[in-house]
Formats: structure tokens, sequence, C-alpha cells
């Protein structure tokens, strides 16, 4: 089990995006993953005709390592540390500073 998920709510701790929030939209490997308008950059398109795409230059998310992101939680309004913990046979994480279950 990761202790980041897909649509989980993160916040930059390092990097050029450092300080900003967003909502995981994939999980690309063990360690990078992808955020809701966190680390854009541009790309430049060729035109495609067969399947309608104009050319241009497109900003889109790139890739953002999984320790420069912390999971954020919402009573604190900070970046917290994750644990995992054993509830009712099940295997649940929670923030390490104070013990409220982040699956609910």
């Amino acid at each position: 089990m990761n202790r980041i998920k897909k649509g989980d709510e993160v916040i930059v701790i390092a990097g050029r995006s450092k300080g900003q929030k967003g909502t995981v939209l994939r999980v690309l490997s063990e360690d990078r993953l992808l955020v809701d308008n966190v680390n854009l950059v541009k790309k430049h398109v060729k035109p495609n005709p067969q399947i309608e795409e104009k050319g241009g230059i497109k900003t889109q998310e790139a890739p953002i390592h999984i320790s420069n992101v912390m999971l954020f939680n919402a009573v604190t309004g900070k970046g917290d540390r994750v644990g995992f913990k054993v509830e009712d046979g099940k295997k649940v994480r929670f923030f390490k500073s104070n013990d409220q279950v982040v699956d609910a």
C-alpha cells in the first residue's frame, strides 16, 4: 500500500512548485506521480490531422517525484507524514501528527 494514492490532496514541499496544493491525477510508478496544476511545463506539439489535433504550444503537468510532496491534512492545514496501522482487520493510513485515519 502506497502512502500517496490517486485522488489524494497533496502539497509540494520542494522544487519550483513549492507550496502549491493539488490533487493526484495518476501514480505513474513507485516514485513518480502527476498532480493537477503542479509542475506545469510547455510542450511544442506538431499538428496531427488524423486525430484532429492542432499544433502549437500546450501547457501540461509533468511528473513530480513522490519525495517532493506530502499528504495535505485539512485539520492542521499543513502537509503531514503518513503511517500505517491495522483497524478492524484492515490496513489503513493515518496522519502521524493527530492519529486521524486518512482512509475512512
